[in-house]
């Protein structure tokens, strides 16, 4: 195959590539029978960003072998066997990882993007590049405050703190961060952010129990731009909240899954958007939209520090 001059790369579209990383630098062109060939040869050469990078170049490539009629038979097999391969690692590594997490009494936060669907509709594959930003800055403010990443999937970001006004500063400082970054299109990026407290399960593969699922109810009961933590973290905060922290009483809400009204509180700072709508929660979604009444009594108050109760 005769090597692929700059010139003649340079005026092929991104589509001719099955690679395009969020730098824009183009990998593995398909643009002819023969480069097909040699990048499913070097396929698992190359050093994706992610997984869902991979997977989406695979597709692209094997679409290109079917319209050049080429029967990636090698190719197949070289992926079952490094998928293997690669299940293993992770599963080990992951194993590794985890018995270096705090247990007992810890707390959790967890963060996904509000309408990630749409911004993916709206930037197409520069929404890969998107999702990184988020995630950088989710990871340098859990490194500052002490915390520890436990997953990212898709939009989710899931972490680990040993004090709980630690979660609330890396939360405050991330909604700052992203509230003030200019974005591709002048599309608006807003996560929500969930936080709570409690004594969750710590196995080989991380964390499980009701704390875990606590932490996904509280996190899908808030909107973007928001920080909303349980009564279990305002407690373990106590009278000493992060400088410039308050609390805003939300009211008690039922959140899918759990057995009884979970008390929310929303995290107010200097640089957060103060209102919202009220909670997402299971009495909102069956309340007639005339009904627009609190759903508790307290719902709306500002609540300075006060003791663990």
């Amino acid at each position: 195959m005769a090597r692929l001059k700059p010139r003649k790369r340079a005026r092929l579209p991104d589509r001719a590539f099955a690679y395009v990383d969020a730098r824009g630098r183009r990998r593995l062109p398909i643009h002819d029978k023969a480069h097909v060939r040699n990048a499913l040869a070097r396929f698992n050469q190359v050093d994706f960003e992610d997984d869902a990078a991979r997977e989406r170049a695979r597709k692209r490539l094997l679409n290109a072998a079917r319209k050049f009629r080429i029967v990636p038979v090698g190719f197949i097999t070289g992926q079952l066997q490094s998928e293997r391969r690669h299940a293993a690692a992770q599963i080990r590594a992951t194993a590794i990882e985890a018995a270096a997490l705090p247990t007992g009494f810890v707390t959790l936060l967890m963060s996904d993007i509000e309408g990630s669907t749409a911004l993916l509709r709206q930037l197409g594959d520069r929404y890969g590049a998107l999702l990184n930003d988020v995630r950088n800055t989710l990871r340098a403010a859990i490194r500052r405050a002490g915390g520890s990443e436990i997953d990212a999937r898709a939009d989710e970001f899931f972490a680990v703190f040993e004090r709980a006004g630690a979660a609330v500063e890396t939360a405050v400082a991330v909604q700052r961060e992203l509230a003030r970054r200019a974005w591709p299109d002048e599309c608006e990026v807003c996560i929500r952010i969930g936080v709570h407290s409690g004594q969750p399960t710590l196995t080989d593969v991380g964390y499980i129990g009701l704390a875990v699922h606590t932490t996904a109810r509280v996190c899908g009961a808030a909107h973007g731009g928001q920080i909303v933590v349980s009564a279990a973290t305002r407690a373990a905060i106590g009278t000493s909240p992060p400088a410039g922290v308050r609390f805003r009483s939300l009211g008690r809400h039922r959140l899918p899954g759990l057995a009884e009204p979970e008390m929310l509180f929303q995290v107010q700072a200097h640089g957060l958007r103060a209102s919202f709508p009220p909670p997402r929660s299971e009495q909102r979604r069956r309340r007639a939209p005339a009904d627009r009444r609190p759903a508790d009594a307290e719902e709306g108050q500002l609540e300075l520090p006060q003791p663990p109760g």
